[in-house]
């Protein structure tokens, strides 16, 4: 197991605005698989791009950069453009064309600063567009059927321009009466409740995604006996349910951000990495708690070698589909991001589109994480 590569197994957020000698030293020798970047990484164009580029060239191997880019408040890219429109204004808007063109233009914006897979679309059903559940603004539909068609033209159009696409959050938080970040959902529906609704996106689209999140909460109808233990970390629902259930089983699939409330609140950091792959996800996410990756590195060599052999397996797979980044160009950018604003005011309206969502995290911490 020594020479495994086991960083891989790891995608990991990144401290600042750049890397230190320090920070880039830590990187290079834990070979991460991939990085996810927030807005304290984000302060002006030239400096993402090159931000990103130094995190490819101290990769050996090609890492996955990933963002979350979904529209609305979860747009990290608005804190140097346009805020483009959320899911939901999409959907009310109900027109297809904007809809695909959302997903055009998230797939160059993020193809221009050398991102290659996006952390969306969310196929969470909204069955209740106030609910408390982190989820609020962010769903393609309140029924699944209008979550399949909607999301899944925005996941053509972003998948059609290089970027590779990830459905979240298995098996959904569409009931969660809390949010995650914060504490740990308890979902109690039955299966056949869950395999009837909000499990169907996901069923639906897996042939159309490269990726798939699992989320933080817990259903007790896949669980029974295990208390209070998230889905993320479940045998039952990432290798018993999404793989061999609904046939993901060769699809590349990451847990949801392990820092969360959801998680740190419940599970012990060695068991979260351990159980995390053991339970079918290929990578573990950790995106806050930075100074813990080697940590995570170490846990990982009591993970089985069968277990990390199928995520190193599962990961090369889906690197093997990652799109190169355009040559950096500050005038590209400006274009794309007018035509942003353009599909927001398309969306709103000339009026509405000026009230921008507010990042306070106030909502829920989603909105600064």
């Amino acid at each position: 197991m020594a020479h495994t590569p086991l960083g891989q197994l790891l995608l990991m957020g990144v401290p600042g605005k750049e890397l230190t000698p320090e920070i880039a030293r830590r990187l290079q020798a834990l070979q991460p698989g991939g990085f996810i970047l927030f807005g304290r990484n984000i302060e002006s164009p030239d400096q993402l791009r090159k931000l990103i580029d130094d995190l490819r060239d101290l990769s050996q191997v090609e890492p996955i950069i990933t963002i979350d880019q979904e529209g609305g408040r979860v747009s990290r890219l608005r804190l140097i453009g346009s805020e483009p429109p959320s899911a939901q204004q999409l959907r009310q808007k109900n027109k297809v064309k904007l809809i695909k063109t959302h997903g055009k233009l998230t797939g160059r914006i993020l193809r221009q600063f050398g991102f290659n897979l996006n952390l969306c679309p969310v196929l969470d059903v909204s069955y209740d567009d106030a609910a408390d559940n982190s989820l609020k603004g962010r769903c393609y539909g309140t029924d699944t059927q209008e979550v399949i068609s909607k999301a899944g033209v925005f996941n053509r159009a972003m998948r059609k321009e290089g970027i590779l696409s990830c459905g979240k959050h298995f098996p959904g938080y569409s009931t969660a009466t809390c949010d995650p970040h914060e504490e740990l959902p308890v979902i109690t529906r039955t299966k056949q409740e869950l395999e009837s609704e909000e499990i169907i996106p996901f069923s639906a689209l897996i042939p159309e995604l490269d990726s798939m999140m699992t989320c933080h909460s817990c259903y007790t109808a896949y669980d029974p006996d295990r208390g209070r233990w998230p889905a993320s970390l479940s045998r039952n629902v990432v290798t018993g349910l999404l793989r061999n259930q609904l046939g993901f089983d060769k699809g590349l699939v990451m847990t949801d951000d392990l820092d969360m409330g959801a998680i740190l609140n419940e599970v012990s950091f060695e068991d979260t990495i351990i159980h995390a792959i053991t339970a079918g996800n290929d990578l573990a996410m950790i995106c806050h708690r930075v100074e813990m990756v080697e940590e995570a590195k170490k846990h990982l060599e009591k993970v089985p070698e069968t277990s990390i052999n199928i995520a190193l397996e599962n990961i090369d797979r889906a690197k093997r589909k990652l799109s190169a980044p355009y040559p950096w160009s500050m005038e590209k950018f400006q274009q794309i991001d007018s035509e942003i604003w353009d599909l927001r005011v398309a969306t709103l309206g000339k009026e509405k589109a000026k009230d921008l969502s507010v990042e306070d995290g106030k909502r829920s911490p989603v909105e600064l994480y």
